[in-house]
């Protein structure tokens, strides 16, 4: 004779094995219906079921016109000795931009000692038609005579002349935004160091730093603590977010150390969390356009 599942976590109890014979006889009618799950089960897991995969199609959906980038998974692109870069995002050629969207994102790595000059990041850097902002991911880099370490920030109007990096004997990583932002009348280059800017409180469990500003957009960092979240929103600039600490999700989405997600223009976020806090820099609107 087998032995029956006892499993406490089953509410029904499966059929006895068909080989055995002695039970044949409970497999027809009228007792076959006792081994079906009950018509109300059914219901409710269909129920669940549905609500999930309409939960997943939508997700699946919000993301489709998302810009993610894994830093670990691009492709390296040498740019000279001792440096690599990796393309976070780009625009395509030949396509309106749309409202604060950037040319061109990326993360620089240099080796120790090696040195990142104009040339190694093409024509443009040269003819200077493009407004540049540098952010100091890890290590720390010589930029002439300034010495600039995790989490300072540097911005190059167009205009001006894009400056030499040289990393310090332990290397450094860097990440590199350009874009088509035309200089003002006063601007000059300038730097903002992580250990004198502060954090300003922004919101109940979040402090954000306010790196560079004009038009209703600017370049921030975030610093949030666990269980922080921000409401739902939408953005009336394309808003980047690249992770330097800790864990988010945006949406269904986790984002770790290293990723970059471009949400465009007109889109939205219905989910902003992290359980575990973070730091981030974020590229977007100025005053968040929260949804009801």
């Amino acid at each position: 004779m087998s032995t029956r599942n006892t499993n406490p976590d089953l509410s029904v109890e499966p059929p006895p094995d068909l080989a055995d014979r002695e039970f044949a006889p409970f497999l027809s009618e009228p007792f076959a219906r006792a081994w079906e799950e009950p018509l109300a089960d059914q219901a409710g897991a269909q129920a669940v079921r549905g609500r999930l995969l309409g939960r997943a199609t939508a997700s699946r959906a919000a993301e489709a016109v998302m810009f993610t980038a894994r830093r670990h998974r691009l492709p390296r692109l040498v740019l000279a000795e001792g440096v690599v870069a990796r393309t976070l995002y780009e625009s395509r050629a030949g396509q309106a931009p749309r409202p604060g969207e950037p040319l061109r994102a990326q993360s620089v790595e240099l080796a120790p000692g090696a040195c990142l000059r104009p040339e190694a990041l093409g024509p443009e850097a040269q003819t200077m038609p493009r407004h540049r902002e540098w952010l100091v991911l890890a290590g720390s880099v010589r930029l002439d005579d300034e010495l600039l370490s995790q989490r300072d920030y540097h911005v190059t109007p167009a205009g001006h002349a894009t400056p030499s990096w040289t990393a310090s004997d332990s290397g450094a990583v860097l990440f590199l935004r350009e874009s088509d932002r035309a200089a003002v009348p006063g601007d000059e280059p300038f730097t903002v160091r992580d250990a004198e800017a502060g954090w300003p409180q922004y919101a109940p469990g979040i402090q954000r730093r306010v790196l560079w500003q004009r038009d209703g957009q600017a370049a921030l960092l975030y610093y949030a603590q666990p269980g922080a979240q921000v409401p739902r929103h939408t953005h009336g600039h394309d808003e980047e977010c690249l992770m330097l600490q800790g864990e988010l999700f945006l949406d269904d989405l986790l984002l770790r150390p290293g990723d970059y997600q471009l949400a465009p223009a007109g889109t939205g976020h219905r989910i902003t969390q992290t359980d575990t806090g973070v730091v981030i820099y974020a590229h977007g609107d100025l005053d968040l356009k929260f949804v009801a």
